[in-house]
């Protein structure tokens, strides 16, 4: 993988290629970011540029034989230790090295994705991945070789929090007396649950979400027909994860935004008619849908809070919404800001739990229409 395929992140990038051209790399370095950020993508742009044989001021050449390799994840002195648990295919002595074909399959289509992916893919079913003790003896034998090819041999863990305890002292006293030309890229995203001791021995590299304009542009350049409202709602619900955008690609299937401006204007007007039968047509949408539009429509309502306080802390807003949420902010006082997300926010716990949809929506319009007309 090459930094440029990487969706924004220029500062981090650009302090990452700095290490490398001024010789400042850390034999065991920690990318923490939380799920669906480019924790792992930026750490596999960065191991590639460590093994370019023809580096460029700002990225690896992506054609010598080491980038190559690197691009196929088969380089043979770049290593994978990962969460894995017994399948119907691996049901003895469990370790990443069983695993590294569909490892590679699996993050060939998309760096981004989640560790439940990860579970699912590989078939464990209902079953809980982990780094085992047996790894750790695998990872001291690992690292006692020398580099076949490049400069240096690249140990690349993923998610270490997961780590057995055993496996975690093993790592530990590795990074304590690191071995020659070896380096440790740790990828994780709860560092509240690493051994303090682990993430004291090691150089963090901090990842940001992407911001919603760079999920956007991730939309438009991987689904093509994702368009931009949709890519637009994709962006706000994601929260910058990258993981639960492509997920909501094929999970959303209406424009969220036309259904809530008609259900607060059918609430504010007292038209219960018609949020009956509106309420008909958010049972149609299926449980995931209904969840995503009303974490959309809590999303919309903090935007119009905000607009409501400062104009200039919304950033940007397609055409349509700003008109909308320009006038609705004019409802929406201190008074009722607070009981109006509640009220979402309840009827998003209620519809997780399997509460009728229809019942949650109807009695939901009548709490919003309560809380807009009183202002």
């Amino acid at each position: 993988m090459q930094f440029s395929q990487i969706i924004g992140h220029n500062e981090t990038k650009q302090l990452l290629v700095n290490s490398v051209q001024q010789q400042h790399v850390a034999h065991a370095q920690l990318f923490l970011g939380p799920e669906g950020s480019a924790n792992l993508a930026l750490a596999l742009a960065y191991a590639t540029y460590i093994n370019c044989e023809n580096r460029l001021p700002h990225d690896s050449c992506g054609t010598c034989g080491s980038c190559t390799k690197m691009n196929k994840l088969v380089h043979p002195d770049f290593n994978f230790v990962m969460p894995v648990t017994s399948t119907k295919s691996v049901t003895k002595d469990v370790l990443s090295q069983k695993f590294l074909n569909e490892w590679r399959e699996f993050i060939l289509a998309s760096p981004y994705q989640s560790l439940n992916e990860w579970m699912q893919f590989i078939g464990a079913e209902n079953k809980q991945g982990l780094i085992t003790k047996e790894e750790s003896r695998q990872l001291v034998k690992l690292v006692s070789l020398k580099a076949f090819e490049g400069d240096y041999k690249i140990v690349l863990i993923w998610l270490p929090e997961l780590m057995h305890p055993s496996a975690a002292n093993a790592l530990l006293k590795l990074l304590e007396e690191p071995p020659a030309k070896t380096l440790f890229i740790l990828v994780a995203q709860s560092p509240e649950k690493l051994l303090a001791t682990i993430t004291s021995r090691t150089q963090i590299v901090q990842v940001r979400n992407f911001t919603e304009d760079e999920v956007i542009a991730y939309l438009q350049q991987h689904y093509t027909s994702v368009d931009q409202n949709t890519a637009y709602q994709i962006a706000q619900l994601s929260e910058g994860n990258l993981s639960a955008a492509a997920k909501l690609t094929t999970e959303i299937s209406s424009d969220y935004f036309a259904f809530f401006t008609d259900w607060m204007r059918f609430c504010y007007s007292y038209k219960f008619a018609e949020v009956i039968e509106m309420s008909e047509k958010f049972q149609t949408l299926g449980r995931e849908n209904q969840k995503n539009f009303l974490l959309y429509a809590l999303n919309l309502f903090r935007k119009v809070m905000l607009f409501g306080v400062d104009s200039s802390l919304i950033t940007y807003l397609p055409p349509a919404e700003l008109e909308f949420v320009q006038k609705f902010s004019k409802v929406i006082t201190s008074a009722n800001a607070g009981q109006l997300t509640e009220e979402l926010s309840q009827a998003h716990y209620h519809i997780e739990r399997n509460a009728n949809p229809k019942m949650v929506f109807v009695d939901t319009s009548i709490q919003l229409a309560s809380f807009l007309r009183k202002g």
